[in-house]
C-alpha cells in the first residue's frame, strides 16, 4: 500500500533491531557472498542450456531461492551439493521446452519478475506470476509489451502492467515453437535495465533471433545490461549493440561452461567498506575481481572521491578511513544506482552536500528509494530533496543527528543504509532488518562480526 510520499510500506515485519554504534575503529576482513545479479543470470542461462551446469559460489538468499523455485516450477532441476549448498547443479529440461500450467512466486525479486516471464514463451502452457504485496507497485509493462510483440498473450489479474499476471506463449499453426511474430521489438526501458536484460536472455532461443530497440529517453544501469551481454557471450550466444539502445541477437544454442564460479556481490560489499570510513579503520574484502561486469566495480573510485584510501592487492580490496568523509558535489550514479542508498548514508555524514544524479529509476525498485531516503534522512535531522532524476543530500554535523526508528519499506538497501547510519549515531533502531535476507542471508551476524561484537 502506498502512502502520500509514494513509498511502498513494509508489511513483512515490525521487529526492531538495535543498530550497533561504533565506539572504536574497525579492523576486519569480510567475506561477501556471491553476486545476486550474476547468480540469477547464471541460473537463467543454465536453464536455457543443453546440458547440466554446476554453479559454484551461488548466493543463497531469498532472491536466488525464488529464482530456483521459479525454474523448478518450469521443469528445471536445481540440486545443491550436500557438502556445500553454494554449489548447485542445474539440469535443463531434456527437450528444451519448459513446463507450463504452473504458478511462480516472484516475491520482491526484480530479476525473477523481469527475467522469468520471458521463459514462459518456451513453456507448453500458461504460467501465472505473482509476488509480495510490495511487488504489485513495481513497473512491469515494458517487458510485457515486449513479450506481446513476440506473440505472447498476457492476462492481468490486477492493475494492467503489474503483477499478478499470466503469460501464455504464442504458437505456430503446426504447434512448432514459433513464439514471436515480429523480428523487431521496441520498448521503453527507462524505468529499469532489467526489461532489456530479460528479453536479451531469451533472444538467442528465438528461431530467427531478435532485434531489440529501446525507445525511451534514458537507459539506467548500462553495466547491468553489459553484464547480461557478457554472460550470454560466455554461454555461446552473440549480442551486438550496433548503437546506443539497439541490440541484435541471432539464434544460437546456449550453454554455460560446465563449471562456473560466481564473483562476490560487490554492491553488497559497499556497506562494509563504507563502515571503515564512518568508524575509522580498515575493512578488507577478499576475492575482489580486477575486472568485472558488476556495477559495484565502480565502488573503489567513488569511495576514493569521498576520502577513503583504497588499495587492491592480490585480489583483496582494502578500504581505510578516518571518519572524515567528503561530499561529492554533483555526481553521476546512473551506472550504479543500486549502491545509491549506501552512498547516501556516507553523504549524510560528509562535510559538504552531494547531489546523486541519474537515479530517478530508483523510484521503481523494491520501494520508491528516493522518497524513502528523503524521509529517513529528514527524520535523522539532516536535509534531503528529490529532484526528477537526482537526490540532494545536505548533511549536518554528526552530533546534530538524532537516534530514530528507521523504516526499511521491505527494501534490503534501506536496511543497510540504516545500519550504516547507526555506526555514527547512537540510538538507531531498524524495522525489519530481516529484509536483508533478500541478498545477504545473515547481514546482522556479518555486521556484528565486522565490529568484533556479539550479535544482539
Amino acid at each position: 500500500m502506498a502512502n502520500t510520499t509514494g513509498i511502498v510500506q513494509a508489511a513483512a515485519s515490525t521487529e526492531l533491531w538495535s543498530a550497533p554504534y561504533a565506539d572504536h575503529s574497525i579492523a576486519a576482513t569480510v567475506n561477501i557472498p556471491g553476486s545476486k545479479s550474476l547468480s540469477n543470470r547464471y541460473l537463467i542461462l543454465a536453464a536455457l542450456g543443453q546440458r547440466p551446469t554446476v554453479i559454484h559460489g551461488l548466493l543463497r538468499s531469498r532472491d536466488t531461492e525464488l529464482m530456483m523455485q521459479a525454474l523448478q516450477a518450469l521443469g528445471v532441476r536445481c540440486v545443491p551439493d550436500d557438502a556445500d549448498p553454494t554449489t548447485v547443479r542445474v539440469t535443463p529440461p531434456c527437450n528444451g521446452r519448459f513446463s507450463g500450467n504452473t504458478a511462480i512466486n516472484c516475491g520482491l525479486a526484480g530479476t525473477v519478475m523481469r527475467f522469468v516471464p520471458a521463459l514462459a514463451l518456451l513453456a507448453d502452457g500458461p504460467v501465472r506470476f505473482d509476488g509480495d504485496e510490495q511487488a504489485y507497485a513495481r513497473p512491469m509493462l515494458p517487458l510485457l509489451e515486449g513479450l506481446e510483440q513476440l506473440g505472447a498473450v498476457i492476462a492481468y489479474h490486477g492493475q494492467p502492467g503489474h503483477l499478478p499476471f499470466t503469460v501464455t506463449r504464442g504458437a505456430g499453426p503446426d504447434d512448432v515453437l514459433r513464439p514471436h511474430r515480429l523480428e523487431t521489438v521496441r520498448i521503453d526501458s527507462s524505468a529499469s535495465s532489467q526489461f532489456i536484460s530479460g528479453l536479451l536472455l531469451l533472444a538467442s532461443r528465438l528461431p530467427t533471433g531478435l532485434q531489440l530497440i529501446h525507445i525511451g529517453r534514458s537507459l539506467p544501469s548500462m553495466p547491468h545490461i553489459e553484464m547480461t551481454m557478457h554472460d550470454i557471450a560466455l554461454s555461446g550466444g552473440e549480442v551486438t549493440m550496433s548503437k546506443a539502445g539497439q541490440w541484435t541477437v541471432p539464434h544460437r544454442d546456449l550453454q554455460l561452461p560446465q563449471d562456473i564460479l560466481v564473483e562476490p556481490d560487490l554492491s553488497n560489499a559497499v556497506p562494509f567498506l563504507g563502515a571503515a570510513m564512518i568508524a575509522g579503520g580498515t575493512v578488507s574484502v577478499p576475492h575482489w575481481p580486477e575486472h568485472t561486469t558488476q556495477p559495484g566495480g565502480l565502488v573503489p573510485r567513488i569511495l576514493m572521491d569521498m576520502g577513503a584510501d583504497v588499495v587492491l592487492d592480490a585480489g583483496e580490496l582494502k578500504v581505510s578511513g578516518d571518519q572524515a568523509l567528503h561530499g561529492l558535489g554533483e555526481y553521476d550514479l546512473s551506472a550504479a544506482g543500486e549502491i545509491a542508498p549506501s552512498i547516501a548514508a556516507l553523504a549524510v555524514l560528509a562535510d559538504a552536500p552531494s547531489t546523486l544524479c541519474g537515479i530517478g529509476h530508483l523510484r521503481g525498485h523494491e520501494t520508491n528509494r528516493l522518497a524513502a531516503l528523503v524521509e529517513q534522512i529528514r527524520n535523522l535531522g539532516a536535509d534531503a530533496e528529490e529532484l526528477p532524476d537526482a537526490l540532494v543530500i545536505r548533511p549536518v554535523a554528526r552530533d546534530q543527528l538524532h537516534g530514530r526508528v528507521m523504516q526499511t519499506y521491505a527494501d534490503h538497501r534501506m536496511a543497510t543504509f540504516a545500519a550504516m547510519i547507526g555506526l555514527a549515531v547512537r540510538g538507531i533502531t531498524v524495522v525489519d532488518i530481516a529484509t536483508t535476507r533478500k541478498t545477504l542471508p545473515d547481514f546482522p551476524g556479518m555486521w556484528q562480526a565486522m565490529l568484533g561484537t556479539d550479535a544482539a
